[in-house]
């Protein structure tokens, strides 16, 4: 349903420059190369020393990425889960003269990581490969590059500066996130007819491999989608994935975690630090029809969620089942 993407091992490239900032708080070493002697004097070579501390950051994995934004539920599910959507993106302070919107957009053309388009608005691909362990701060480079570039232009990918701004620090945090599910990629251009052959033969394939999806409006953070053989929702949800499992171990145990008739709680994804708790669904059941037993299952979770009291011996059999069907996306 999703697929795996590779973590960097944080190499540095042979001829690439590397900074570093280290030490006191406002101690800033001048840009060298990674095999050349550091700058504070040590007489070691960069990477074997002040490099060290430098790469650690570009590499460590951070496992909530975007926790603190806005709608972090949705942020995971455009990342892993939703062919095509766009959400207008709020910035402190407001947005740059020239720049009349900034989006998020799930995929964009040739997968390129953002976009200038010709009237200034901004696009910022979601579902791109970084180069660091830190997501956030990967798309906050690129974000911060898109701004600046020329109208017409696309941003080209680039190992984001290890100090350098995350999401978190760009994004207005009490801006709304809301996201839009498109049935195809036509968002892409404003004049589909008269898009570039690259362009259109990368929004042919695109609508091709996209797997109708839709948001449902009763709950926050779940997508019904449809695929061949049966439907599934897809459920993002906040809390800690332990507190989590042993709520839907209570309502698995007790008969009440499905959706209705004919629908089955089979499992849960890990993604970017929180769970996503998945349902099957039988063909002919619509999103519209499973909005009303999600906000029901909403209602059931919560109350699961409160117990304080240990699992039975069948609460505990259930959960081992569920922790069995986990699959980890990120």
């Amino acid at each position: 349903m999703a697929k795996k993407r590779p973590q960097s091992k944080g190499k540095q490239q042979s001829q690439g420059k590397v900074g570093a900032r280290t030490g006191g708080a406002d101690e800033n070493y001048p840009v060298v190369g990674a095999r050349e002697p550091c700058p504070c004097g040590s007489g070691r070579r960069y990477k074997a020393c002040h490099g060290r501390a430098a790469a650690h950051a570009v590499t460590e994995l951070v496992q909530r990425p975007f926790e603190g934004l806005p709608g972090e539920c949705d942020w995971i599910a455009l990342r892993e889960l939703v062919p095509a959507a766009t959400v207008e993106l709020p910035l402190k302070g407001g947005l740059p003269d020239g720049i009349p919107s900034v989006s998020l957009a799930t995929v964009l053309p040739m997968a390129w990581p953002a976009l200038r388009r010709d009237d200034g608005s901004v696009l910022l691909g979601l579902q791109n490969d970084t180069s660091s362990g830190d997501i956030s701060r990967d798309l906050a480079d690129t974000l911060q590059r898109a701004l600046e570039a020329e109208p017409g232009t696309p941003v080209k990918g680039r190992r984001a500066p290890a100090d350098g701004p995350r999401l978190q620090d760009l994004l207005d945090p009490e801006g709304r996130f809301e996201p839009v599910v498109h049935p195809g990629f036509e968002f892409w251009v404003p004049d589909a007819e008269n898009a570039t052959p690259e362009v259109s033969a990368s929004l042919e394939r695109a609508n091709d491999a996209a797997i109708p999806t839709v948001k449902l409006t009763g709950v926050d953070a779940a997508y019904w989608c449809e695929t061949p053989e049966k439907n599934h929702l897809r459920w993002v949800m906040p809390h800690p994935e332990e507190q989590l499992l042993d709520a839907l171990a209570r309502l698995h145990a007790a008969g009440t975690s499905s959706l209705g008739e004919g629908t089955r709680l089979v499992g849960s994804f890990r993604a970017h630090g929180l769970t996503v708790p998945v349902w099957d669904l039988p063909t002919g059941v619509t999103a519209a029809d499973v909005e009303k037993p999600a906000a029901e299952f909403a209602e059931r979770l919560a109350a699961a969620l409160a117990s304080q009291t240990p699992l039975t011996a069948d609460e505990r059999r259930a959960r081992g089942g569920l922790t069995n069907r986990q699959v980890t996306l990120s």
